[in-house]
């Protein structure tokens, strides 16, 4: 069977940045997310008659030894053993935003191709289920099969590290991220490799991960009760330690550029102004302005102002992957 799947990035508002445990995937710490509508992944899976599986990626095709494919590879190895498939397969996937670049498309990616993966082979599995898997090839990808905000779960148990939903898309419909793109560049260093660094060699690393999870804790029920500015404050105070510890992992892990630091210091600007924004970025140069609908106007025209801001995406809470028949072979 052939199927397509449609699955969104999504942000952590509250970031996890190292795996406890490297071969499960499992974080140090528990984390929350929103799921975007604007940031948008499309792969289609068909186990077949295939020599052996076949992985292209935004219209270039990956082969053995390449983390793209290895990775890819990972994910439809576990369907096949979960579900009794034996077949190979071709996978063809296409982004609608940056690759690589910081704005979480192995989130969206690996929840697509685990979706989809899933439907073609017939496995029967439930969202929490999907979600293990999906952990199993990017762990940001576990919260993109929920719907609105999440949690994802840190458990050193495998089936008790899923991530499940907070509250709907319709809980705060009002709710914005405004991602601003420095830069269409892969980044230099990826966040895998460079959680694996933190965790050995940053002085701060426990510090960031015990703070992160008592700031899930929190972010549970800020979201629960539509705290806009304990939302905002929160997730931008947490942003700023967990790129200290990158900051001070040995070599120093730098994802910050003079275009991220142009939109900081125009967001903290803002808010001295008495404007309610606020700014969280992953792993990569790419800033997400935190905001609410009446306020996307104005800062829309304020921050593509800034000389180093190529590009504004503007996303609202978005839903799980869902299928289509449009397929892209």
């Amino acid at each position: 069977m052939k199927v397509t799947a449609i699955a969104n990035a999504n942000i952590a508002l509250i970031k996890y940045w190292g795996k406890k445990n490297s071969e499960l995937k499992t974080p140090y710490n528990s984390n929350t997310s929103v799921t975007l509508d604007g940031l948008k992944t499309t792969t289609t899976v068909e186990f077949g008659d295939y020599e052996k599986d076949i992985f292209i990626l935004d219209k270039q095709e990956y082969f053995e030894g390449s983390g793209e494919y290895d990775t890819a590879k990972g994910q439809l190895d576990l369907i096949r053993e979960k579900s009794g498939e034996v077949k190979k397969a071709k996978v063809v996937s296409e982004n609608d935003f940056p690759t690589a670049a910081g704005f979480a498309s192995s989130a969206s990616g690996l929840a697509a191709l685990t979706f989809a993966a899933a439907k073609a082979a017939n496995l029967k599995a439930t969202t929490k289920e999907l979600s293990v898997i999906a952990r199993m090839g990017s762990g940001s990808a576990s919260r993109s099969l929920i719907d609105g905000f999440a949690v994802w779960h840190a458990s050193e148990v495998s089936e008790e590290s899923f991530a499940e939903q907070i509250m709907p898309k319709e809980h705060w419909p009002k709710f914005r991220i405004l991602g601003c793109v420095i830069s269409k560049k892969a980044k230099k260093t990826k966040s895998r490799a460079g959680m694996k660094q933190s965790v050995v060699t940053s002085p701060i690393f426990e510090q960031w991960y015990t703070t992160a999870e008592k700031d899930a804790k929190k972010m549970i029920e800020l979201i629960k009760s539509k705290d806009f500015e304990g939302v905002g404050e929160l997730a931008q105070s947490n942003c700023v330690l967990m790129h200290a510890c990158a900051m001070t992992t040995k070599p120093t892990i730098m994802y910050w550029t003079q275009g991220t630091m142009q939109v900081i210091q125009k967001v903290l600007e803002l808010q001295n102004e008495g404007v309610k924004a606020y700014f969280t970025i992953d792993g990569g140069p790419q800033v997400k302005v935190i905001c609410l609908e009446e306020d996307v106007p104005k800062l829309k025209e304020i921050l593509i102002g800034l000389e180093m801001v190529q590009e504004i995406i503007e996303c609202k809470p978005g839903t799980a992957p869902k299928t289509t028949k449009e397929h892209l072979f």
